[in-house]
Parts: C-alpha cells; structure tokens; sequence
C-alpha cells in the first residue's frame, strides 16, 4: 500500500532527502523523483518480504537466495538513484 500511494505521489514522502531537509528546502525540492525512488524501493522490499514468507512456509533455498538477492539490488538502487537525482538537480 505504501508503495502504491508513493507511485501516486500522496501522502507522507518516506525519504531521507525530504525528511531531513529544512522548510525551506522542502518548499523548493522537486519531490517526483524522491517519491517515484522511494516506491520502486518499498515495492522491492514487499517482494523481498513475500519471497521470505515463502521460504519459510517451503524451506526452499532458492526463496532465500532470491530475498538477499532482492534486498541488495533494493539498497544499490536507492544508493545509485539518489546520486543520480541529485546530480540531475544540480
């Protein structure tokens, strides 16, 4: 749910660019970016989450495998997108 609310742009931006930026900064931060990354994360996290469900109810290795695998493709996106938003800003 909350990645489909952040694909919409409502409600809360959960991101660590909007949340520790000033009132100003807030004001003037193009959020369309922040929030688009924000829910491509929080969908790869569901998945990571559904396949972790799934190896335990199957104790099939390959559902591990493919949560971890998730997870860090889910970490190096933030890190990558956001140097590259904030490149793009500047």
């Amino acid at each position: 749910m909350l990645s489909f609310r952040s694909f919409q742009e409502k409600g809360f931006l959960f991101n660590n660019a909007y949340i520790y930026a000033n009132k100003e900064e807030r004001k003037a931060i193009n959020k369309k970016p922040w929030y688009r990354q924000s829910a491509i994360v929080f969908c790869l996290l569901s998945i990571a989450f559904i396949m972790a469900g799934l190896d335990m109810i199957f104790d099939k290795q390959v559902f591990r495998i493919l949560e971890f695998s998730i997870i860090i493709g889910a970490v190096l996106y933030a890190i990558i997108s956001s140097v590259v938003i904030i490149k793009n800003t500047k």
